[in-house]
């Protein structure tokens, strides 16, 4: 595997946290291989078009040097014939990486959203799936408290859905990281208000979300995976769709999960004037839209928007049931 000193990267900025070595990695990383030098800079020319829904925004950004994400053909035929560009063996020698809790690598991802993107790969070449990782994701929320992290299922925009890896970008690019504040005071509904965690569900802005916070890591992993359990369809064996965000800050953590019903909307598929190239992720739900074509980016609307998370987010008569399950759980778990 391919992993920087830390002697190395001193020279690109701060060490003493793996926070400030994940920044010194992003710029070493610009300063030495041309590809990710190119898409860094190419970000200072992203265009950006804000829809305001009143007490919320939407951005799209026409970030055409995401197309390889955007349009990954993530069906199983695919995966099963082309290498795993997340696997150490396949990564370009200029690529280089840090450690984080033994079992993964930082790596910069190398087609960025953010202006410091991480993408954090499983060492091992193991499927997407979160179930019995969710210390993990803590545990790096609180290592990387400058950026938030988010996790596609493998259904839900991982372009790599064989290999099992995080994302984060630096913190409060998202709308929705400026905006939960007052969803949460304001849209929210309480599920479940209890000393070492409050739930609450958000469901008024185009999306439907699960919002956890605790200042304890065990209440949290108790309670993500009670939910990954409940939205677990009978007989089904695969994952359930879902995409996350997380973070750590003051003293606690707040984890969104985003449940879904649809990978991609109609639009993606459509031909002709119809078609957009729109695949919603992580990224999407939290409210930035990231459109690879110039002529998408001119003409998506308001109304589209809202179809295309109406298709995607998890239908309101299923929320309701799961946000019915937390309840009862709780009950259950109180006697």
């Amino acid at each position: 595997m391919q992993r920087i000193t830390l002697e190395e990267l001193q020279k690109f900025g701060k060490t003493f946290s793996l926070s400030k070595q994940a920044i010194a990695l992003v710029n070493q990383q610009k300063a030495t291989w041309e590809l990710a030098a190119a898409n860094y800079r190419s970000l200072r020319q992203v265009y950006t078009r804000s829809f305001d829904f009143n007490h919320f925004r939407i951005d799209c950004q026409f970030n055409p040097g995401r197309i390889r994400s955007t349009a990954a053909n993530t069906a199983a035929e695919a995966i099963q014939t082309r290498p795993c560009f997340l696997c150490a063996e396949n990564r370009p020698p200029e690529q280089v990486g840090i450690e984080a809790e033994k079992e993964c690598t930082i790596l910069c991802n190398p087609f960025p959203i953010f202006p410091y993107h991480l993408t954090i790969v499983s060492e091992a070449h193991t499927p997407q799936q979160l179930t019995g990782r969710v210390p993990l994701l803590l545990k790096l929320c609180y290592d990387l408290q400058e950026f938030t992290l988010f996790y596609n299922g493998a259904r839900c925009g991982a372009s790599a859905p064989d290999h099992f890896h995080f994302q984060a970008g630096v913190k409060n690019i998202l709308p929705v990281e400026e905006e939960i504040g007052y969803l949460l005071k304001h849209q929210s509904d309480s599920l479940i208000e209890l000393p070492e965690i409050k739930i609450r569900a958000v469901e008024n802005f185009l999306r439907r979300v699960l919002c956890f916070e605790s200042a304890q890591p065990e209440a949290l992993v108790f309670w993500l995976e009670k939910t990954l359990q409940l939205l677990q369809k009978p007989g089904e064996t695969e994952e359930p769709m879902l995409n996350l965000l997380g973070s750590y800050e003051n003293g606690s953590w707040r984890i969104l999960l985003f449940p879904r019903s649809a990978q991609r909307p109609w639009q993606y598929f459509a031909e002709g004037e119809e078609k957009l190239l729109v695949s919603p992720a992580t990224v999407e739900l939290g409210g930035l839209v990231i459109l690879p074509r110039e002529e998408d980016f001119s003409r998506i609307t308001a109304d589209d928007l809202t179809d295309i998370f109406g298709q995607v987010t998890l239908p309101s008569a299923d929320f309701d049931q799961l946000k019915q399950a937390l309840r009862e759980t709780t009950k259950t778990s109180e006697k």
